[in-house]
């Protein structure tokens, strides 16, 4: 049986958590689940929420000696580096693009479940907080943009979860949108200087190694446009894009604003825990009984640090030789 700590994320305005106490009901290895003093108090609930259930409640360096850490944001965490061999990690990773984590993972002969990776039936498992973040994406860079969307006219880069959540809002405010994808890259570039936003939420296929939008498209652009770059991968669909933070989320390039914020869920962090919670607590009992279910193996992208997932050995061999 394997036990599960629960670890407040310390990245900047990140107050989702994995697991609320009204989805632990369901749960039924509860005394396996070990939570950071506090992991709550973001939310308006006590630690007694928690160990009422059977939980417990433990430092963060208890926490951090179990089994399995579970942390929405664990590819931000500062402390994989710390695991020890033979821990797993459970949650969004995103190793595939970033060497040095994947190189951690490797030398500490660590496991990990990428939630990334999670798909039920061929959905993605997590896909409410993918359409969150096109939502709250487009609801804070139009504050920093300082104009209401009516009567503006909108490019908005593909068709899943994260554009579908960016189309809403925008229809709702007012924005005249068209939308583009894979086979009509080349004409968004043709058309890019009609728009006064281009909102790009096309999951960046590391394969490629070239952009969607190029720095010199920016001069053909409208003069005060906005890039809002929801999938922020740095330099992937957009070539000028940096991935930026909630306190700091906009820059200027040859005159183009670009918002390029890497969290945006994290804005409505209570919605987006109750989506986050109520999938988690499906997988609890199968990692603490270390039976995974199809979901979970499939989602398996390193296994004690074997690399699973060739995604990642041919996105480094690319980034090597280039």
């Amino acid at each position: 049986m394997k036990t599960i700590g629960f670890v407040i994320s310390h990245k900047e305005n990140e107050n989702r958590r994995a697991l609320l106490p009204e989805h632990i009901q369901n749960i039924k290895n509860k005394k396996n689940l070990y939570f950071e003093t506090g992991y709550g108090i973001a939310l308006g609930i006590d630690d007694k929420s928690y160990t009422d259930l059977g939980c417990h409640i433990v430092s963060r360096e208890v926490a951090m000696e179990k089994d399995i850490i579970c942390d929405p944001k664990v590819g931000d965490g500062n402390y994989i580096s710390d695991l020890n061999e033979g821990q797993m990690i459970f949650g969004w990773v995103h190793a595939v693009q970033n060497r040095d984590i994947t190189d951690i993972l490797v030398d500490n002969k660590i496991s990990v479940i990428a939630w990334e990776d999670m798909y039920n039936d061929g959905r993605h498992s997590f896909w409410r907080n993918n359409e969150i973040a096109g939502e709250a994406a487009v609801l804070q860079a139009i504050l920093f943009d300082g104009n209401m969307p009516y009567e503006t006219k909108t490019a908005l880069i593909g068709r899943g979860n994260i554009a579908r959540g960016a189309y809403r809002i925008l229809t709702d405010l007012g924005s005249s949108i068209t939308v583009y994808d894979r086979k009509t890259e080349a004409l968004l570039r043709k058309e890019i200087g009609e728009y006064d936003y281009i909102v790009n939420g096309v999951l960046w296929d590391t394969s490629r190694d070239d952009h969607i939008i190029y720095k010199e498209d920016l001069l053909r652009m409208k003069k005060g446009a906005m890039i809002i770059d929801i999938s922020c991968d740095r330099n992937g669909g957009v070539e000028t894009s940096i991935p930026t933070t909630i306190e700091n989320p906009v820059y200027e390039v040859d005159g183009i604003k670009h918002y390029v914020v890497d969290h945006t869920p994290a804005l409505f962090y209570k919605t987006v825990t109750r989506s986050i919670s109520e999938v988690v607590s499906k997988y609890i009992d199968f990692l603490i009984e270390d039976s995974l279910d199809s979901v979970l193996r499939e989602a398996l992208i390193v296994f004690e640090g074997d690399i699973i997932d060739q995604r990642i050995n041919e996105f480094q061999k690319r980034v090597k030789a280039n």
